[in-house]
């Protein structure tokens, strides 16, 4: 693999460093999870999109600059090296837009994706539920047709819903042929993958808080809430394989560019440099967190090359997600060892750093856990029998 930058790219990367130089907030935003944070970042997506730079690899049509994947790294690079706001729409253009693009009808590209890129409309992501989180195939929430209006009645209940206390919309999975369990079919058949307005009669989102007192969370309930045929995406019954789709960009490329990490693991690197250190044994998880951050751009880059080529990721995303759950993990536990009694504070650098960490604490679990994502691995990577 040739890792030399072409020069178009490197006038790419000047483009994006100097525009961020000139454009990013003079003080950090308030929290994601607070009203008044999420409009401000709502703000900053729309600054990104009106110059052309919140959806790099969308068509032009859509307010987007037709990159490729290389060059989405690059940007993704240099976001997080000049520490960015965090993306209040990434749940949206990271998880649901690849999925659209693929099988979306005309008529819904043309309603949602510019709301979408532009922040106009936040999504939330509708998987788990009471009982079903990383068993997402067991889920309960119904979709039954409603003949008459020319769409179907949602029932049930979604929660860890990320970013649903102040989204819009909402993309996620509903049951739409119970019978077919009846009938011992796969639970993986009969689901429909709906988009639905959060502000709907018959939706009630509760906020969860978490232990910070922020809701970052919400639990939303659905009693017959209406959607029109138009807003199914992909086929009827068809919903596995779409959503099949979206986990596979949540675990394996868009949602955890490598420039999330290489930020990371570049200011644990200054951190070495800047803190006594409790032991050489400190030292050496930091340079080994450096490195393995180094090793992750190498596969996302191999990933991009062979995901520009046509080859689907498929599975082996599972594995991505490990690597990377994991890592941040690690790079975060070296920072508060170095820091020591510091990393308690709630001001200065411990408090950026053990934010950090409990963040990353939650890596292992969202986007499937990693105990199913073995399973996953070992199943449908290397073909060993179920246990």
């Amino acid at each position: 693999m040739d890792l030399t930058e072409a020069p178009q790219r490197e006038a790419f990367r000047v483009e994006v460093r100097e525009w961020l130089a000139a454009n990013l907030p003079a003080e950090p935003l308030p929290s994601l999870d607070t009203a008044d944070g999420f409009a401000a970042h709502r703000d900053w997506e729309r600054r990104m999109y009106d110059a052309g730079w919140a959806v790099v690899t969308w068509p032009e049509r859509f307010g987007g600059r037709g990159a490729d994947l290389l060059d989405w790294l690059v940007f993704e690079e240099e976001y997080w090296a000049a520490r960015a706001p965090v993306r209040v729409s990434q749940n949206g253009i990271f998880l649901l837009a690849p999925a659209m693009f693929e099988v979306a009808t005309e008529a819904q590209l043309e309603r949602f994706m510019v709301p979408m890129g532009r922040a106009d409309e936040v999504w939330a992501q509708g998987w788990s539920e009471p009982g079903a989180g990383s068993d997402l195939a067991s889920l309960r929430s119904r979709a039954d047709r409603d003949e008459a209006g020319g769409g179907w009645r949602l029932n049930g209940q979604k929660t860890w819903s990320t970013r649903a206390a102040f989204a819009d919309w909402m993309f996620g999975l509903f049951r739409s042929d119970p019978q077919s369990l009846e009938a011992g079919a796969s639970r993986h058949h009969g689901l429909t993958y709906f988009l639905l307005p959060l502000d709907a009669d018959g939706v009630t989102v509760r906020p969860i808080r978490q232990l910070d007192g922020e809701p970052g969370f919400a639990e939303v309930f659905f009693d017959d809430v209406f959607v029109p045929d138009d807003q199914v995406l992909g086929e009827v019954g068809a919903g596995w394989s779409v959503a099949m789709s979206t986990t596979t960009s949540e675990r394996g490329l868009t949602l955890r560019s490598p420039g999330r990490f290489l930020a990371s693991a570049d200011r644990l690197l200054d951190l070495t440099r800047n803190t006594p250190p409790a032991s050489a044994r400190v030292v050496d998880d930091a340079v080994d967190a450096w490195l393995d951050a180094d090793a992750y751009r190498l596969y996302v880059v191999d990933t991009a090359l062979r995901a520009m080529e046509g080859a689907s990721i498929g599975a082996e995303s599972s594995a991505n997600k490990l690597f990377w759950s994991a890592l941040d993990v690690r790079i975060h536990d070296a920072a508060l060892r170095l820091l020591g009694p510091e990393a308690t504070l709630t001001e200065g650098a411990g408090a950026s750093w053990l934010d950090g960490y409990l963040f990353a604490l939650a890596g292992p679990i969202y986007a499937g856990t990693n105990e199913i994502q073995r399973n996953v691995i070992a199943e449908r990577v290397l073909g060993l029998p179920r246990s």
